[in-house]
């Protein structure tokens, strides 16, 4: 049998069809298999070699093109950082379903490839990142910092507490790749700037104020003109969207808030008694200690001759403290290397001020007295203790009303726990009712809708409600929500008992809503055409006043220095005043038509430009600098625009 198939498989029939097969892998390349039915990427960028740019992308060329991939795992990554981070931001607002609708997903998977190609622009200008610059980056970032300093505890423990978590190999990984990525986009964005010059023009455009004549032209009569059928059904079906009948559902539910509970039962003197001792510390005052140091600072990175130093001057500053008649103060202000510290004065510290050995020795010392060196991260302290003052505990009567009120509020916190989980347990017994949990808890099953996603009536205005009501799960299965928190001490269990689906409306049913709007779209037709009519006018050369009079319109009133942004009749009016060039020959006219079908006409008689030498100086270098850095950004996504058309990208979006 073996030799049956060496022979088929040796023979020119064979041979004949892997010629057939090479042809499609070496014009496409052995990618476009591998990547398209892989479940590993979801995306892949390729891009010409730099020392040739214009090169093609067919075989063999296309060997020459650099490739890089966003992989399923970077993607899943991201996008959960950016879930979290939008959930953290939007709290009860977030919507989960909403979150996972492909156009977010491709908005997050475009910054990934606009990242990939900004690297690659990045291997193509020949940039490189030292592990000098890896470590600067990493010691600068505040969320590894203890008082302003690195510290590497706090670093290992916010990688570990990272979605994923991170070693620091690649966290330095991830920091030399964002640098290598980001050293081309800054330089570029860094180096734009806005001229003098252009500073001033935009100076005197944003401090520009017009002189104008406005006219408010009444709007028309709507009448009572019926509209045909055939315009009415026209106007409908060119409109479905905005006749059709939002989701619905109908939810029955049980509400536990402890405010509606019963009072508990006043606590006994036993419980009070008890609740003081436990909480001893909270009722009395920290014990106090009143110091001054001297510090010999050592670098944390220095060498040990160089700590060994440093630790025997501050034995002699000990010795020399310790000496009759010695000014500790004044020996701290000569040799101390704290400058923050007048006198080497610490003032009055409580426990958890200070660092850990630092603290250890003071609270160990008696008053009066000197400390050996203590070495922290800082150098050597030398120490001397000038007072104690002991902290004095309040009396069990003095706070008797606050333990009996902590108690009630624990006593009722506690009856709620303890009803909420008898409900949470009848749920997980019979989840496709309210019913049996309703009864557990002595509550009542009450009925809510039908409502859609807008609504704010009762429970339905919590965000959470309605995530849950219009949740798959719940409207499929009919079953019973987990508890939903929507105050604090206030949970509700929902289920959804009827679920109506967007869908269009019938003609009848709105056909008062479509004649209204095929009104309002023809009276506002109707003002644009007289609007223009007007401005026509003007514009041949009748003054504002001559139409006004002619159409019997009110008199035009005279606005002098307007500036920018004024509110002015309604929203927009301002904004179309200085949208209007001005002319040299005479006024400019304009108009604007308003939502009520009301017309503004106006003429601009006089242009005031902003005063440059008024401008504080302050205002302007700040709005430079922010001007410049508009402007460098639009350059980076300009030029990751272009290379973006350089290159072949393709997404699988079923990947996704």
């Amino acid at each position: 049998m073996l030799r049956k198939i060496r022979e088929k498989t040796t023979g020119w029939v064979a041979m004949t069809i892997l010629a057939i097969l090479i042809v499609p892998f070496a014009l496409f390349g052995l990618d476009q298999y591998l990547v398209q039915s892989g479940t590993s990427t979801v995306a892949s960028i390729k891009a010409p070699p730099t020392w040739w740019s214009s090169a093609p992308s067919f075989w063999p060329a296309s060997v020459l093109w650099r490739h890089e991939e966003v992989s399923t795992e970077e993607f899943r990554n991201r996008f959960e950082q950016v879930r979290q981070q939008q959930r953290a931001d939007q709290g009860d607002a977030f919507d989960a379903r909403a979150f996972e609708d492909m156009e977010n997903k491709r908005a997050v998977l475009d910054s990934l490839i606009d990242q990939k190609i900004q690297a690659m622009a990045a291997q193509a200008a020949g940039v490189t990142v030292s592990d000098s610059m890896v470590i600067d980056e990493i010691q600068r970032i505040p969320a590894f910092q203890v008082d302003g300093r690195f510290d590497p505890q706090r670093y290992q423990l916010a990688l570990a507490s990272q979605v994923p978590a991170r070693t620091p190999a690649q966290f330095d990984q991830l920091v030399r790749e964002s640098l290598e990525q980001g050293l081309v986009m800054t330089a570029l964005a860094e180096s734009n700037f806005v001229t003098d010059a252009e500073m001033d023009r935009l100076i005197r455009l944003l401090g520009e104020q017009r002189d104008v004549a406005v006219v408010v032209v009444p709007a028309a009569d709507p009448g009572t003109v019926a509209v045909p059928d055939a315009q009415v059904q026209a106007w409908y079906d060119a409109h479905l969207a905005d006749y059709r009948a939002p989701e619905q559902v109908t939810i029955e539910y049980i509400s536990l808030e402890a405010a509606d509970m019963p009072a508990p039962p006043p606590p006994d003197e036993a419980a009070l008694r008890q609740r003081y001792d436990q909480q001893s510390e909270k009722f009395a005052e920290q014990e106090e200690r009143l110091a001054s140091h001297i510090l010999v600072e050592v670098d944390p990175d220095a060498d040990a001759a160089t700590v060994q130093a440093a630790q025997a001057k501050a034995a002699g500053l000990a010795a020399q403290a310790r000496a009759e008649g010695t000014d500790f103060a004044a020996l701290a202000e000569k040799n101390s290397d704290d400058a923050a510290s007048a006198g080497g004065d610490l003032g009055w510290i409580n426990r958890g001020m200070m660092p850990g050995a630092l603290e250890d020795a003071l609270f160990a010392m008696a008053p009066g007295e000197i400390s050996d060196p203590v070495k922290t991260e800082f150098g050597f302290h030398v120490i001397r203790l000038r007072e104690v003052k002991a902290g004095e505990r309040e009396s069990f009567e003095a706070v008797r009303e606050t333990l009996a009120r902590e108690q009630a509020e624990a006593d009722r916190e506690g009856m709620f726990n303890d009803l909420s989980s008898r409900v949470v347990d009848a749920v997980l017994e019979n989840p496709s009712g309210l019913g049996f949990a309703a009864e557990a808890a002595n509550l009542k099953v009450q009925k809510l809708g039908p409502f859609d996603a807008s609504s704010t009536d009762g429970i339905a205005a919590s965000p959470a409600v309605k995530r849950a009501a219009f949740s798959e799960v719940l409207i499929q299965d009919g079953t019973v929500s987990d508890p939903i928190e929507v105050g604090p001490d206030h949970n509700v269990w929902i289920r959804v008992v009827s679920h109506t689906p967007a869908e269009a409306q019938p003609l009848a049913a709105v056909r008062d809503q479509v004649v209204e709007a095929v009104r309002r779209d023809g009276l506002e037709k109707a003002a644009r055409e007289r609007a223009t009519a007007l401005r026509s006018r003007l514009e041949k050369g009748e003054s504002l006043a001559d139409v006004a009079s002619a159409e019997s319109l009110p008199e035009p009133e005279a606005l002098t220095a307007v500036p920018r942004g004024a509110p002015l009749i309604a929203p927009g009016v301002s904004d179309a005043l200085f949208a209007v060039q001005a002319k040299e020959g005479g006024p400019a006219s304009g108009s604007k038509v308003l939502e009520d079908g009301r017309i503004v006409l106006f003429t601009v008689d006089k242009v005031i430009p902003g005063n440059v030498a008024e401008f504080p100086q302050e205002q302007r270098e700040m709005l430079q600098q922010q001007l410049g850095q508009a402007a460098g950004i639009d350059d980076v996504q300009a030029l990751v625009a272009g290379m973006r058309k350089s290159m072949k990208i393709r997404v699988l979006e079923q990947n996704l």
